[in-house]
């Protein structure tokens, strides 16, 4: 399944129903789907909102396909570069008021995903998201 989008906040509504669908239509656990809508949701804010530099319509791809039991999630844009790949545990020891801003999302990608890869290739981000369609996450959802 192919999904294009622009870089409007008001689009990820039009991601969550089709990737609700696309879980629907391979049987996958509700927790799977939730856990994939998640993370997507929450890289694809990321990108419509600190992505861009100026306020024109940028295109943000997203490709679903299943490898085996395993949801492959493919999101493109022409954004600034960002790696999301790499993981830092935040430090939550802190008061609210005394954290530095971000890191709380791409750290539960992190935890959503069994495996987040980032390239860039001409000029492109490319995140690639790999979740079991099998697994038993009850985890996602407590």
């Amino acid at each position: 399944m192919k999904i294009s989008l622009n870089n409007d906040l008001g689009e990820l509504r039009t991601a969550a129903e089709q990737i609700d669908a696309f879980c629907a239509s391979h049987d996958m656990p509700a927790a799977i789907a939730y856990a994939v809508n998640l993370a997507v949701d929450e890289l694809l804010t990321n990108t419509i909102s600190y992505g861009y530099d100026d306020d024109d319509v940028h295109g943000l791809d997203l490709a679903l396909r299943m490898d085996g039991d395993v949801i492959v999630v493919e999101i493109t844009d022409d954004a600034r570069p960002f790696d999301p790949s790499q993981n830092t545990t935040p430090d939550t020891s802190a008061g609210i008021d005394e954290r530095s801003i971000g890191g709380l999302g791409i750290f539960l990608v992190h935890e959503l995903m069994d495996e987040v890869q980032y390239s860039r290739i001409d000029e492109r981000n490319i995140v690639t998201l790999r979740k079991r369609a099998d697994a038993d996450d009850r985890s996602v959802l407590a």
